[in-house]
């Protein structure tokens, strides 16, 4: 558990084991607002700059946290109990690829000298914005807006007022809303005109966050992440899907181009007969799409695993690197279809208590076994390319290894040739030798004179070559 302490916030922020930060009062060690998944392992650091929070996880990722506005002068507050007002919209600045090292000394405290506010763009209360002007209208964002009765469209409103005037004066009537990549005062409109949860329109916001399913009231909050597979670039794009649910509408916020929502809208437009049955068959639909979606996605990491092992055979030297790449796409995958089927338990959980249809059950139910195939051939993917880079190891450590077994061969074989060498030139240096010293034209040599002094020299040099011979021959020099 680490902490570090606002002192002139009266707050205290805390980093666990689960990479999970919480905050609490310094008036009477109270919980503040809600828990923040932050990291995916635990946290490592947790270091608070004025109303800037900075964790360090496990994971290798360092993140900045905002505090809103409204938190930062808590002694005006009479009591503890309201030091949590607009602490709950704390949320990540950084997207979550966001990888550094940051030393502490290097992150610069921002005190009464240095008042200026963070920009817009990195401020996580939903309220600011990223520039100044005038808001442009939601309906720029939106894709399609239908409303259903009796699962057949009745309507197509040409603005969001009028489509929450419908639902309003049409009892049994369904509004269902696709938004692409709204601006954050768009999506704050769409907030305020259908009764959504401040920290459910934070989230579609900030984007970046994990699949997840929570409930605000009798308002369902799914968090998705689409995936698809592209063949061009042999890589998987990750795209992330927001569905608000509620009682009678369903507001789709899609920030990529997976899933292909107006072929899921076709889909049901087809059959009214599911289209009737409410929001909670839109939220079917929608997930079969996203689980569907890893199909083609799975059927391309699988072709990416076979090449990698033709490649792994074939000796290729730029494979460690694609292993690599294909290990991480994977890892992203698992992050996607893991939490998935925590959100699919938890809408099979709530099935008597809110009163789901058996068939959408059914339906849900065939889903979840889709979803569960994915997930463990994904989790089998993750597994083979761990043994497919541990094999690799072995292959280029055994390829080294006979490079090496090759270049002492080579060695000790220019060592035998030394040797030959060294020896003959050894042998032959004898008869110089003797040649040499014979050869000096002093007067007082005696064996110039001698008569036996040229069979002498000659016997010499030829006892001496032998003799160094024997030598190195019974050394194996030669």
């Amino acid at each position: 558990m680490l902490v570090a302490e606002a002192g002139d916030q009266r707050l205290i922020v805390s980093g666990d084991a689960t990479g999970v930060l919480r905050r609490w009062s310094l008036l009477d060690g109270t919980p503040v607002g809600r828990p923040v998944a932050a990291h995916d392992g635990p946290v490592n650091a947790v270091v608070l700059a004025g109303a800037t929070v900075l964790s360090g996880g496990a994971d290798g990722a360092v993140r900045r946290w905002r505090l809103p506005r409204s938190g930062r002068r808590p002694a005006a507050a009479p009591g503890g109990a309201c030091l949590g007002q607009g602490f709950r919209g704390m949320k990540a600045v950084m997207a979550d690829n966001w990888r550094a090292r940051v030393h502490p000394r290097r992150l610069r405290r921002i005190t009464g000298r240095h008042p200026q506010e963070p920009p817009p763009e990195l401020s996580m209360d939903p309220r600011a914005q990223a520039e100044p002007g005038p808001v442009p209208p939601v309906e720029e964002s939106v894709v399609t807006s239908a409303i259903y009765a009796h699962g057949r469209r009745t309507e197509t409103p040409p603005t969001l007022a009028r489509s929450a005037d419908r639902l309003r004066r049409t009892p049994g009537a369904m509004a269902w809303i696709g938004l692409y990549r709204p601006a954050e005062a768009q999506l704050l409109t769409v907030g305020d005109e259908f009764g959504l949860h401040e920290l459910a329109v934070e989230d579609a916001i900030v984007a970046h966050q994990r699949p997840k399913l929570e409930r605000y009231g009798d308002t369902l909050f799914v968090v998705l992440r689409a995936a698809r597979y592209l063949d061009d670039a042999e890589e998987v794009d990750f795209t992330e899907l927001h569905l608000f649910v509620g009682p009678n509408f369903v507001l789709t916020v899609r920030h990529g181009a997976a899933p292909d929502l107006p072929a899921v809208r076709r889909r049901l437009e087809g059959d009214p007969g599911l289209l009737a049955r409410g929001p909670e068959a839109v939220l079917y639909a929608v997930l079969d799409a996203v689980v569907d979606g890893y199909a083609p996605v799975i059927a391309g990491l699988q072709n990416d695993i076979d090449e990698i092992e033709t490649q792994v055979f074939g000796g290729d030297p730029k494979v460690s690197r694609r292993i690599y790449e294909l290990s991480r796409e994977v890892v992203e995958f698992q992050r996607a279809t893991r939490p998935l089927l925590e959100i699919l338990a938890g809408l099979t959980a709530g099935f008597d208590k809110y009163g789901t249809e058996h068939e959408l059950r059914r339906y849900l139910a065939d889903v979840a076994d889709h979803a569960t195939t994915a997930a463990e051939r994904v989790d089998g993917f993750r597994q083979v390319l761990a043994d497919i880079l541990t094999l690799n190891a072995t292959l280029v450590s055994q390829a080294q290894n006979e490079e090496i077994r090759q270049l002492t061969v080579a060695s000790f074989a220019q060592n035998e040739e030394l040797k030959r060498v060294s020896a003959w030139a050894a042998i032959l240096f004898a008869p110089t030798l003797i040649g040499t010293v014979y050869g000096m034209n002093f007067s007082h040599m005696p064996e110039l004179h001698w008569v036996f002094g040229y069979p002498f020299a000659v016997s010499l040099m030829v006892l001496t070559c032998l003799t160094l011979y024997a030598v190195f021959k019974h050394r194996g020099w030669l």
